[in-house]
C-alpha cells in the first residue's frame, strides 16, 4: 500500500534518511584502539584491547571474570555447555552435555539464546511470559517444575532490555536445585534492585552485535564468578588445546575466540554506555508522552524494581483497537479501520515513510523448529500450534504480545522532531 497517496497521511514527507530501528552509534575512540591494534601487529585473538575489554566490564558489571569471544551467541553456548557438564558430567565423544536432558527457556526471545541447547543435545521447554516485564513468567516457571521435576538448567533473557523478575527466578533455581544462565544480551547497563544484569546467573552472557546498546559490529563476553569456570570457557573458545608444545586435544574445542581489532571498537565504546542508556531512555518517554492519547502502551516495567537500558521501544495496541490482521508462516495481511490499527500498518506506515520498526521477537513455541516441544503456561501445558493465541488473560501470554506488539524505531542518532513525525505517522494509523 503507498500511504503517500492516502489522504490520512496527507502532508507527511518521507525521511530525508533512513531512521533506523538501533544502528551503531561511534564516537571516535574506536578508531584510535583499532589503529593500534593494527599498527602493533596485535590483529589476533590476543592482545591489549582485549585484556581492556575483559577488565573494564568486570568493573562495570561488578563481576570477577569476564571472557572475550566472538559473539553473543558463542558466550550463550559455551555458558550452556558449561552448565550441562557441572550438572551431568562431561559429554560422551561426538555428544553434548545436555544429551537427553530438558531445560526451561524464555520463550519470547531471539533464537540464539535457545539453540544452544539443541546444540548439546538437550531438549527445551518453553515458559511463558508475564504481562509485567514481558519476560520469563515465575508462576508459569514454578508450575514447569511440577510437570518436569527433574530439570536443573533454567536459560532466561531480559527482552529489549528491560529486566525479569529475576530474583524470584533466581529463588525458584535454587529451592529446584537449578542452574541459570543469564542471558543478558540486550540488557547490557541494565539493573534489579541495583544490581546488574549479566550477574544473576551461574554463568552469563553479552552481545556486543550491531545493533546493541553498545558495540564491536560482533563480539560477546561469557561472566562468572569462578576462576574455573572462567578458564575452563577460555580453553573451549580457543580449539580446547592442552598446554603442549604442539597441538593437543583431549576435547572438543571452538573458534570463538574475540579479535583484538573488534575489541577495540568495543573498547572506544564503553565510556559511552550510560551516555547511550540515557538516550535511549529520552527516546522511550518521548514516545510515552507522544502516544499517551492512542489506545496502545509502551513495554512495561517496575522502576521500583528495575530500571531498563531502554534499548528498544516498543509499543502494544489495547485489544479493543485492533484492526483486522493475520499473519501466516513468510506473510501477513492487514486491513485499515477506523479509530483502529495493527502491527502490520504500523510498520508498513513507517517503512513507507523511510523508518525502521519490526515486529515483536516471535515467541520459539511458535516457531516451526520448536513448534513440538513442551511449552508451559499459567492456566495449562500444553504443545504449541501456529494458532497459539488463546482469548483470555493468563493464556499464552507472549502470543498475545507478539499478536499486538511492535518495535519502534529506537535509534539514539534520531532527532527529537525526527521522532515527533513518526510519533504523527503512527497517530495517523488510527484515523
Amino acid at each position: 500500500m503507498n500511504f503517500e497517496n492516502d489522504e490520512r497521511f496527507k502532508g507527511i514527507k518521507p525521511f530525508d534518511q533512513k531512521i533506523w530501528l538501533s544502528s551503531p552509534t561511534m564516537h571516535g575512540d574506536e578508531q584510535r584502539y583499532v589503529d593500534e591494534a593494527i599498527q602493533t601487529n596485535w590483529v589476533s585473538t590476543v592482545g591489549a584491547n582485549i585484556d581492556a575489554v575483559e577488565k573494564e566490564m568486570c568493573e562495570y558489571l561488578g563481576c570477577k571474570y569476564a571472557v572475550g569471544l566472538s559473539c553473543g551467541t558463542a558466550a550463550l553456548h559455551l555458558a550452556t555447555k558449561l552448565a550441562g557438564e557441572r550438572l551431568y558430567g562431561q559429554a560422551k565423544p561426538n555428544r553434548g552435555t545436555l544429551e537427553g536432558k530438558k531445560a526451561f527457556c524464555s520463550d519470547m526471545t531471539f533464537d540464539a539464546s535457545i539453540n544452544p541447547v539443541a546444540y548439546e543435545d538437550g531438549e527445551a521447554v518453553f515458559i511463558d511470559t508475564e504481562p509485567d516485564t514481558w519476560n520469563m513468567d515465575p508462576v508459569a516457571l514454578e508450575k514447569a517444575f511440577e510437570f518436569y521435576p527433574d530439570v536443573k538448567l533454567i536459560i532466561v533473557a531480559h527482552l529489549y532490555g528491560t529486566p525479569g523478575k529475576i530474583e524470584e527466578i533466581r529463588k525458584i533455581a535454587d529451592a529446584h536445585g537449578a542452574l541459570i544462565v543469564e542471558d543478558a544480551a540486550e540488557s547490557l547497563g541494565a539493573t534489579y534492585k541495583g544490581k546488574e544484569t549479566g550477574t544473576f546467573g551461574d554463568y552469563n552472557a553479552i552481545s556486543f552485535n550491531g545493533n546493541k546498546i553498545i558495540t564491536g559490529s560482533a563480539g560477546g563476553l561469557f561472566i562468572a564468578n569462578s576462576k574455573e569456570d572462567a578458564d575452563k570457557v577460555r580453553k573451549w573458545s580457543t580449539q580446547s588445546r592442552e598446554d603442549a608444545p604442539w597441538y593437543q586435544h583431549e576435547e572438543i574445542g571452538y573458534n570463538y575466540r574475540m579479535s583484538n581489532i573488534i575489541a577495540g571498537v568495543i573498547r572506544g565504546q564503553i565510556p559511552y554506555l550510560d551516555e547511550h542508556i540515557a538516550q535511549k531512555k529520552a527516546i522511550y518517554e518521548r514516545y510515552k508522552e507522544g502516544l499517551k492519547d492512542l489506545p496502545v502502551s509502551m513495554n512495561p516495567f517496575n522502576p521500583s524494581l528495575s530500571q531498563p537500558n531502554y534499548w528498544l521501544s516498543c509499543l502494544l495496541i489495547d485489544e479493543d483497537a485492533m484492526a483486522p490482521f493475520v499473519r501466516g508462516e513468510n506473510d501477513q495481511l492487514w486491513m485499515s479501520e477506523k479509530g483502529k490499527s495493527s502491527p502490520g500498518e504500523i510498520l508498513a506506515a513507517l517503512a513507507c515513510f523511510g523508518a525502521e520498526g519490526r515486529p515483536i521477537w516471535k515467541p520459539m513455541h511458535m516457531q516451526p523448529i520448536y513448534r513440538t516441544n513442551p511449552f508451559v503456561t499459567v492456566e495449562g501445558n500444553g504443545r504449541a500450534r501456529s494458532n497459539a493465541y488463546i482469548e483470555g488473560s493468563g493464556i499464552d501470554v507472549g502470543a498475545d504480545i507478539f499478536r499486538r506488539g511492535l518495535c519502534l524505531p529506537s535509534d539514539n542518532k534520531m532527532t527529537a522532531g525526527q521522532q515527533d513525525r513518526i510519533i504523527e505517522i503512527i497517530h495517523r494509523c488510527f484515523l
